[in-house]
C-alpha cells in the first residue's frame, strides 16, 4: 500500500487566503537550469469563522516524467502540454532497482523502468532519444497529488542524453495563487514559506498561518 504524505493547513488570518504548494527541486545531473511547477492551489477561509482546513496529499511513490512544450519554461506560464509518467525506483547504495527509463517522443512516452548502470544512489535516470530542435521536452520528477500526476520539477532535455534526477521529500506552502502545472520561481516563492520536511520518515505535518502572517509547523506523525 502506498504512503501518502499529508499537509493540513489552517488559516488564522482574518481574511480568506490563497495557498499554493510546491516541492524542493531535485538534484539533477545531465541537464541545464532546473525549473519548478506549482502542484496545488486553493483558497481557505479563516479557521475561527469557517472551521475549514486545507489538505494537500502527495503519494510518496517516485515518478519519472516527460512533457512536450511549445517554448522554453517561463515563470507564470504552463510548463507544457502532453505528458507521460512512470512509477520508478531510486538507485540503492548497493544492489539493483528499476531506476532507469527510456523516453520516446513519437509517440510521447516512457518505457517500463529497468535496472540501470551507474545511476547515482538516491536518483533515477531518464534517457532521451534523438530528436531535432525546435522540439522541446521537459524531463524530471513527477508526483501524484490529490489523485493526479503533475511534473513537479524538471530540466529541458537534451537529445540522446541521460538525465539523472534525485528527488527531495521537502514541500513548501506559500500564500498566493499559482495554478498547478504553472512554472514558478522557486527561490522567490520559498522565501518566508512554510517548510514541510518529510525526509525523516514523517507522513503528516500540520501548518498554521498565524494571525500575524508567520507560520507554525508541527510534525504529527
Amino acid at each position: 500500500m502506498s504512503t501518502l504524505l499529508t499537509i493540513n493547513v489552517k488559516n488564522m488570518e482574518s481574511a480568506t487566503q490563497g495557498f499554493y504548494f510546491f516541492q524542493q527541486p531535485a538534484i539533477y545531473t545531465g541537464g541545464g537550469e532546473v525549473y519548478s511547477n506549482s502542484l496545488f492551489s486553493q483558497s481557505l477561509g479563516n479557521y475561527g469563522q469557517t472551521g475549514s482546513l486545507l489538505t494537500f496529499q502527495v503519494n510518496m511513490q517516485y515518478y519519472a516524467g516527460i512533457q512536450e512544450a511549445h517554448s522554453t519554461p517561463q515563470v507564470g506560464q504552463s510548463s507544457g502540454y502532453s505528458s507521460a509518467s512512470r512509477a520508478i525506483d531510486l538507485a540503492p547504495a548497493s544492489g539493483t532497482a528499476n531506476d532507469w527509463t527510456t523516453a520516446s517522443v513519437s509517440p510521447l512516452g516512457l518505457s517500463q523502468p529497468t535496472a540501470g548502470t551507474g545511476v547515482q544512489p538516491g536518483a533515477f535516470r531518464i534517457t532521451t532519444p534523438t530528436y531535432s530542435p525546435p522540439a522541446i521536452y521537459n524531463v524530471g520528477s513527477a508526483v501524484e497529488v490529490n489523485g493526479g500526476i503533475t511534473l513537479s520539477n524538471f530540466v529541458v532535455a537534451n537529445p540522446s542524453n541521460n538525465t539523472d534526477c534525485q528527488p527531495i521529500l521537502k514541500y513548501y506552502v506559500q500564500t498566493g495563487n499559482y495554478t498547478p502545472g504553472t512554472v514558478m520561481n522557486f527561490t522567490a516563492s520559498s522565501v518566508n514559506a512554510a517548510v514541510c520536511d518529510f525526509t525523516g520518515g514523517h507522513s503528516i505535518i500540520d501548518v498554521t498561518l498565524n494571525a500575524d502572517g508567520t507560520w507554525t509547523t508541527e510534525i504529527i506523525q
